[in-house]
């Protein structure tokens, strides 16, 4: 896999890619969030591309923003008001551009895990 930052959803609850996910990407610096990119997850729960990759992964800290809420109730699952999980964030750091980070989310509408994978 070549260098680059990637994701994917994963429904625990219904055994399944989550399709249809909103994720926002953020880079982190001085106490800003700059939105670099919004992107929909594709019927495998994953991205057409990398959500950064060449010369635009650089290292530095990142936020990537699942709005899983959305997913939810378009998926007709029951939810609570306001929902015990609506948007997910996932701060991490990029230590080398050189490298491939793959950043995955497991969900259910009571919670999630993520990991570096690769």
């Amino acid at each position: 896999m070549s260098a680059g930052l990637t994701t994917h959803v994963l429904d625990i609850s219904q055994g399944k890619p989550a399709q249809a996910v909103r994720i926002e990407l953020y880079r982190l610096q001085e106490g800003r969030a700059e939105l670099l990119r919004t992107e929909i997850t594709n019927a495998d729960g994953r991205l057409q591309e990398p959500m950064l990759s060449g010369e635009a992964f650089v290292p530095g800290s990142y936020e990537l923003v699942f709005h899983v809420g959305d997913y939810f109730r378009e998926t007709g699952v029951p939810l609570s008001d306001p929902p015990f999980l609506d948007q997910v964030p996932i701060r991490f750091g990029v230590a080398a551009a050189d490298s491939h980070y793959h950043v995955p989310l497991l969900i259910a509408p009571w919670g999630y895990n993520t990991y570096r994978g690769s």
